[in-house]
């Protein structure tokens, strides 16, 4: 199959006309996949997918509602891009069914081999390449279920069919534990070979019914693997403690934002009583104050390693208000001013 230019840049000039999903007052925005937008412009991979949001592909109408990607890549050359740290606004399945290809998510990295399953929950990071993508037949499904936060309940779309008894225990399954690979049978791959058909052969959303049935079908196909594999459960990973220390790590990295303790509880995904319990217990800490010592300690960073920054520049990067506060608080805490500080500390170096 030939990718059509056209079709794939209309994608990413429509990408800003589509959407973000919303849950919890909280706006999420999908992954926009460029390097592999890029490496298929280039007819350096074949890329087929059916998707909604800011994913790459022909679009998904309201018959999938809940599946936000599906598709497949066929890299048969040598490849000089990858996917970078990401997380999918949703539960991602992908399966590798020929070639290898190196993958990463959380800490743990690791060697993708033919017919290896890897799952991804939505609050795990993951890339994959290392940094390039390798050669082989690589398929993908999406699946929001309405969450972003490990403690959150999941809901699945309306259209998957399983029991409910055997929909309760895979939602366990996956919540309770966080196995990144799973060997997978025959039946696992040759329901991904149909899934890739589907989408080949879709115009249109003419293959909803089938892509629904198949999405269906390899949830059971999971749920079978999973319990054959006897994994040990731990409702822990379930605990709202666990969202709120995802989200005081994710902080570090948005110091620079207007917090107030309203928001950070809302992007946490808990209430703002469970959210100060929590991050007292985690940090010993009240919000407000932890979020004052992560931005001074990014000052101090900042004031070493960018001289030329003037008090007001390395304020405002940091999230204070004025660099007047900014000053004041710095002094507080370490007795002396901000530049007093950089002068010192450059003099030991």
């Amino acid at each position: 199959m030939r990718i059509n230019y056209v079709q794939i840049i209309s994608v990413k000039i429509n990408i800003q006309k589509i959407k973000p999903f919303k849950a919890d007052g909280i706006v999420y925005h999908a992954d926009t996949c460029l390097p592999l937008i890029d490496a298929v412009e280039r007819k350096k991979v074949k890329f087929k997918a059916l998707a909604r949001y800011t994913y790459p592909g022909d679009r998904l109408n309201d018959n999938t509602i809940g599946l936000n990607s599906i598709g497949y890549w066929d890299a048969n050359e040598p490849q000089d891009w990858g996917l970078d740290w990401h997380r999918n606004e949703g539960i991602e399945i992908h399966f590798l069914e020929s070639g290898s290809m190196p993958y990463s998510q959380e800490k743990k990295e690791i060697e993708l081999r033919p017919n290896d399953l890897t799952i991804t929950r939505p609050w795990e990071a993951h890339k994959v390449g290392n940094p390039n993508i390798g050669v082989g037949k690589f398929y993908w499904v999406i699946l929001d279920l309405g969450v972003r936060r490990p403690h959150q309940n999941w809901v699945w779309p309306e259209w998957i069919i399983l029991a409910p008894e055997d929909l309760l225990r895979l939602t366990t399954i996956l919540r309770q534990n966080e196995d990144v690979r799973l060997r997978s049978d025959k039946r696992v791959r040759d329901c991904f070979q149909r899934i890739g058909r589907a989408v080949d052969t879709d115009k249109n959303c003419s293959n909803s019914s089938r892509i629904r049935l198949l999405v269906n079908y390899l949830l059971i196909l999971l749920l079978d693997l999973l319990d054959s594999e006897n994994i040990e459960l731990n409702e822990d990973l379930t605990d709202s403690s666990r969202s709120v220390k995802l989200f005081l790590n994710e902080l570090e990295k948005n110091l620079p934002e207007m917090w107030t303790i309203e928001k950070m509880a809302e992007s946490a995904g808990v209430g703002l009583t469970r959210f100060t319990h929590h991050c007292k217990q985690l940090t010993n800490l009240t919000p407000m104050r932890y979020l004052m010592m992560k931005r001074l300690e990014l000052s101090k960073k900042i004031l070493l390693e960018d001289t030329d920054l003037n008090v007001a520049e390395v304020a405002f990067s940091c999230g204070f208000s004025t660099s007047q506060y900014f000053s004041t608080v710095f002094k507080k805490h370490e007795k002396c001013t901000p530049i007093e500080y950089r002068l010192k500390m450059l003099d030991k170096i």
